[in-house]
C-alpha cells in the first residue's frame, strides 16, 4: 500500500485542482486580477519549492547587514546613513535545506521611514508574498515595532524575532533586555522565538596614545542560522503550502464578496416578486389553512430561489429547515406571524359569514382586513428573504476549499494552529457592517 501523501503535497494537489476548476467571467477576472496573479505566483513557488524569507524592522537596525552575514558576502547595500534600502531587494541563500530547492532572502525598507508611506505599502506587499518573516530589533520594543508585529501576526505570517547588536550589552543587561521585550509582547506573540545575534560586532581597543578605536569582528549569527535551518527543514514545505492556502483564500473571499454584491439587486427583485405573489394569495384567499400552507410554500420557494442565486445547493427539505431556524430567531416569522394571520383570517371569515345577515354591510371591513393581511405577508416575506440571504451569504463566505483545508489543518496540527490563530482574512470593516452592505 502506498503511503499517504504529506500535508504539503495534499495542499498542492487540492490547490491545483481548485485553480483548474476556477471559472471566471471577464468582469470577475478584472476584479480579482491582482489576487489571482499573486496566487498563481505562490502556487508556482509551492510547486518549485521556492521559499522566501523577508526581514522587517525599523530604519538602521541592521537588516541588510544581517542578511549579508547570512549570505556570507555583501549582496545588500549598507550605509551609515539611515534608509539605505529604498526598494525591495532579494538574493538567493545558498544554504542547503532539505525539502526545498531554493530559498530567497528579501530585504525591505525601514518601517518607520519619514514620509515613506509608499515604502510601508511595499513592505506590506512583501509580507503577503513572504513565507517566513524575521522582525529585527536592536533594543526594547517601540510602539512602531509593536504595530508592525500586530500587523504581521494578523497576516498569519510565521515569525522569528531577532535581537541584533547583542554585543552592545553585557550578559546581565542582555538578559534583562530580552525579559523586557518578552513582557511587552502581546499575549498572542508570547510563543515567538527570540534569537540574539550580532551581525557586525565591534571590539574596542585603546591605542598607545590613549585614543579608543573599534574594529569589526566576524558576525555572530550562529544561533539564527541554526534556528532558520531547523525551522525550514522541518516546516519549509508546510510554510509554502500555508502561504498558498492564504493566498487562495484571499482570492476566494474577494471573488465571493464581489459575486454576492453583484447578486444583491437580483435578490431584491426576487424577494419583491415573491412578496407580491404571497400578498395577492393571502388577500384573495379566505381560508386560514390555505393562507398558512400557501405562505409556507411561497417562503420555501423563495429560499430555494435565493439558494440558486447565491450559488448554494439546497433541496426543499433543507429550505424548510432553514425557514424553521429563521423563525426561531425572529418572533414575527414564528408564532407572532401565525397568530396575527389566524386572527385576521378568522375576522375576515366571520365578516363573510355575517354578510347575509347584515345585508352585505359586514363586507365593508373585510377589505381593510385583507389589506392588513397582504401588508403583513409582504413584510414577513421580505423579512424571510433578508434573513435567508444573510444565512446564505455567511455560508458562502465560510465556504471554499482553501479556507476549509486551513481549518482542518489548524484542528489537526498544533503548530499550524499556532501560526493561524491570529490570522484575519476579513476586511478592516466589522463583519456586521460588511454583511449589511451585501444584504438585499
Amino acid at each position: 500500500m502506498a503511503p499517504d501523501p504529506s500535508t504539503p503535497l495534499r495542499c498542492r494537489l487540492l490547490l491545483e485542482q481548485w485553480r483548474q476548476q476556477l471559472v471566471l467571467s471577464g468582469r470577475e477576472h478584472a476584479v480579482v486580477e491582482g489576487l489571482l496573479g499573486a496566487f498563481d505566483r505562490q502556487l508556482l513557488r509551492l510547486q518549485s519549492q521556492h521559499l522566501k524569507v523577508a526581514v522587517f524592522g525599523r530604519v538602521g537596525v541592521g537588516k541588510s547587514t544581517l542578511l549579508n552575514a547570512l549570505l556570507g558576502h555583501d549582496a545588500f547595500a549598507t550605509d551609515v546613513a539611515h534608509g539605505c534600502t529604498r526598494h525591495q531587494q532579494a538574493q538567493p541563500w545558498h544554504q542547503a535545506i532539505a525539502g526545498l530547492q531554493r530559498v530567497e532572502l528579501v530585504d525591505t525598507p525601514g518601517i518607520d521611514e519619514i514620509a515613506a508611506a509608499g515604502r510601508a505599502r511595499l513592505a506590506g506587499r512583501v509580507a503577503l508574498g513572504a513565507d517566513l518573516v524575521l522582525l529585527v530589533l536592536d533594543g526594547d520594543l517601540t510602539s512602531v515595532e509593536l504595530e508592525a508585529l500586530e500587523a504581521l501576526l494578523a497576516s498569519g505570517k510565521p515569525l522569528l524575532l531577532v535581537l541584533n547588536r547583542s554585543d552592545c550589552w553585557p550578559a546581565g543587561e542582555q538578559a534583562a533586555l530580552i525579559a523586557s521585550i518578552r513582557r511587552r509582547l502581546p499575549q498572542k506573540a508570547r510563543h515567538l522565538e527570540l534569537v540574539a545575534v550580532a551581525a557586525a560586532p565591534r571590539r574596542a581597543s585603546v591605542l598607545a596614545d590613549g585614543r579608543v578605536r573599534s574594529s569589526v569582528e566576524a558576525p555572530r549569527i550562529g544561533p539564527l542560522r541554526e534556528a532558520l535551518v531547523a525551522l525550514l527543514e522541518q516546516h519549509g514545505e508546510l510554510l509554502l503550502a500555508l502561504n498558498a492556502l492564504r493566498s487562495a483564500d484571499r482570492l476566494h473571499h474577494q471573488l465571493q464578496r464581489w459575486r454576492l454584491s453583484h447578486s444583491r439587486q437580483a435578490a431584491q427583485s426576487l424577494i419583491g416578486r415573491f412578496a407580491a405573489l404571497k400578498a395577492t394569495g393571502v388577500a384573495a384567499n379566505p381560508l386560514v389553512l390555505l393562507d398558512l400552507a400557501g405562505g409556507l410554500a411561497c417562503d420555501t420557494a423563495l429560499v430555494l430561489q435565493l439558494c440558486q442565486l447565491y450559488g448554494q445547493k439546497m433541496h426543499s427539505t433543507s429550505a424548510r429547515a432553514l425557514l424553521t431556524r429563521l423563525s426561531g430567531h425572529n418572533a414575527l416569522l414564528g408564532g407572532a406571524q401565525l397568530g396575527i394571520q389566524v386572527v385576521l383570517s378568522l375576522i375576515r371569515q366571520l365578516l363573510l359569514v355575517a354578510a347575509p345577515l347584515t345585508g352585505g354591510l359586514s363586507l365593508a371591513p373585510a377589505a381593510p382586513v385583507a389589506i392588513a393581511q397582504a401588508a403583513l405577508a409582504v413584510h414577513t416575506t421580505r423579512r424571510t428573504g433578508r434573513l435567508a440571504a444573510a444565512e446564505l451569504i455567511k455560508g458562502a463566505e465560510r465556504g471554499g476549499k482553501p479556507g476549509a483545508l486551513m481549518r482542518r489543518l489548524s484542528h489537526s496540527d498544533p503548530q499550524v494552529r499556532q501560526w493561524l490563530n491570529t490570522w484575519q482574512h476579513q476586511s478592516p470593516a466589522s463583519p456586521r457592517s460588511s454583511l449589511q452592505a451585501l444584504l438585499p
